[in-house]
């Protein structure tokens, strides 16, 4: 279990500064993670890699010369929100254009790929490549689905080095790619990872089993087994890899046996003594290998086997020099340091004009985030529960914050004169901001659209604000989910059509959004029985029949408790 915290939502940005502060040859902050402390070459590309706190080394302590130019570094477990990576890739960039690179997650897609968009709007040349190593979470004819485990580290040493010796920005995305085409990773563990404040671990093995394929983000595994010997595991995990050899693979290879938390480095060394040899048994070259904490899963007891598949350029770039907080290979680079950065950004958004009736709603929707704070902040635990069930057990802590910053961010702009519109718009921001991962993302994009259609003109009528949802329920849809896919969709998706119903049958606003919220309370209730088919959960889809999707739950109890 974890021990070591002081208030449980502050865990990943005091990790962050702790981090900092130790790191200042490397690293500084910047908002919404890190980037390097030194000065890179102009018209260099700048590798920004990220996804949530709880993996290190990964993502920041991978910051440096040879490696990344910059991290976006979420909360435990979530996303970075696309405004933390468009602001870390802006204080990354040098001229070259940005590669971002990250594990193939629900929650980065959305928000790299929105901050993707944002870059580009503002003249900056962008590429992605997305790690997909994790062998366990989809067929190999499905790779584009699988998730990036531990293999994060081979595509980001080749893409760094690469940049480093002044490939182009297409250059490095072709090399990264063939980086990832060539890396296999499969994972077991012996005990789930706690996080910070919970009562226990988001997931549990029977002594003397170990859980089989999972993920690094407290996901319990495909399968289950008694634990083997040292030598019984090497053999499963090198067997498991060589039948997904790829096409064309030499028989030069770079093994890394990752530790996913609490696994002892010795007892790493014993496995890999056996993976060694029942590689060299294989008639396979064993190029420049590693073992040690790589990629982790907070304090997991786990290990996976990565298998990194060299050609000539692959290996000349594994072997590239490379100088961060946490991997070192080579010699050391003379690197200068950056002078201080004295400049400080304006963090309101501005407020136009708006109407006095307008000014009024947004008052009353800036207590209506003071209620939906308090009303997370009392549900958050049970939210995560049901979350670990087959998740990651992230959500109630997500929603939680978003909310606290959505608060805080609309009582701010109800200060300075917002109008309802601009209130959610602002709202909107910072929640998406603070939340990070997926629900951010989709909470963000539904205030937004809500706030847009409202507008700072008047104080609407009940048909505006039916309008308005349904917009709102058109920003959830965009991410692509639809009904009976188990998200917040089954529940948004009939409120938004009971609401207009009640409404153009004549019903005042208060028992239309009543009648509507009912209705989603129920259809939240029942996506107990559904399948999951979206996001980390769609792994472990059976784990989730009988438990409700939490982002409907979530969703229905903050329409209930705002009708008043």
């Amino acid at each position: 279990m974890t021990r070591l915290f002081n208030d449980p939502a502050d865990f990943a940005e005091e990790m962050v500064d702790g981090f900092v502060a130790a790191n200042q040859r490397w690293v500084r902050k910047v908002h919404g993670g890190v980037a390097r402390s030194t000065a890179s070459p102009d018209g260099t590309v700048a590798l920004v890699v990220g996804g949530g706190s709880g993996h290190y080394p990964a993502f920041g302590g991978l910051v440096g010369h040879g490696l990344a130019a910059g991290a976006a570094m979420g909360n435990l477990f979530a996303s970075p929100s696309a405004q933390q990576v468009t602001a870390v890739a802006k204080a990354s960039e040098h001229g070259g254009g940005v590669l971002l690179s990250y594990g193939n997650y629900a929650g980065d897609v959305l928000n790299f790929d929105a901050a993707e968009r944002a870059l580009r709007a503002d003249g900056i040349e962008v590429r992605t490549v997305r790690v997909t190593d994790d062998v366990a979470s989809a067929p190999a004819g499905e790779a584009a689905k699988r998730r990036g485990i531990a293999g994060d580290l081979c595509v980001f040493k080749i893409a760094g080095a690469a940049a480093e010796r002044g490939d182009t920005l297409d250059e490095v995305t072709a090399i990264a790619t063939r980086a990832n085409d060539r890396t296999r990773s499969f994972g077991v563990a012996f005990s789930g990872c706690s996080l910070p404040g919970a009562d226990g671990p988001l997931f549990t093995v029977p002594e003397g089993r170990m859980a089989i394929g999972m993920g690094i983000h407290g996901e319990r595994g495909i399968d289950e087994a008694d634990v083997p010997t040292a030598n019984g595991l090497a053999e499963l995990l090198v067997d498991k890899l060589l039948n997904e050899r790829p096409e064309g693979a030499g028989d030069r290879v770079v093994p890394i046996l990752n530790g996913l938390g609490s696994v002892k480095y010795e007892e790493l060394f014993v496995v890999f003594n056996a993976v060694w040899q029942r590689l060299a048994a294989a008639d396979l070259v064993i190029v420049e290998p590693e073992v040690g904490e790589l990629v982790t899963s907070f304090d997991m007891a786990g290990v996976s086997l990565t298998l990194f598949w060299l050609d000539d350029e692959l290996e000349a770039l594994w072997a590239a020099p490379a100088d961060s907080p946490a991997y070192r290979k080579g010699g050391a680079v003379p690197q200068e340091r950056l002078p201080e950065d004295t400049l400080t950004a304006d963090e309101h958004a501005p407020v136009g004009p708006a109407s006095d009736a307008s000014r009024a709603l947004g008052t009353e929707i800036a207590q209506a985030f003071t209620t939906i704070r308090e009303l997370l902040d009392a549900h958050a635990d049970e939210l995560g529960r049901i979350d670990a069930v087959a998740g990651d057990g992230d959500h109630g802590i997500g929603m939680q914050r978003g909310a606290h910053a959505a608060s805080e961010a609309a009582a701010d702009a109800v200060g300075r004169g917002a109008g309802a519109g601009s209130v959610l718009r602002i709202a909107a921001d910072a929640w998406s901001d603070k939340a990070g991962g997926t629900s951010g993302a989709i909470w963000g994009a539904a205030l937004e659209a809500l706030g847009r259609v409202l507008g700072d003109e008047s104080r609407p009528s009940a048909a505006t604000v039916a309008d308005a949802v349904h917009a709102a329920t058109e920003a959830v849809l965009a991410f692509g989910a639809v009904p009976g896919d188990k998200t917040m969709v089954d529940a948004i998706v009939p409120f938004d059509e009971v609401l207009r119903s009640e409404i153009d049958g004549g019903a005042g606003l208060d028992g239309a959004w009543r009648a509507a919220a009912t209705r989603a309370k129920d259809a939240a209730d029942a996506t107990a029985e559904l399948l999951p088919r979206m996001g980390r959960a769609r792994t472990h889809a059976e784990h989730a029949v009988g438990t409700s999707d939490p982002g409907a739950v979530s969703f229905a109890l903050i329409v209930e408790t705002v009708a008043p």
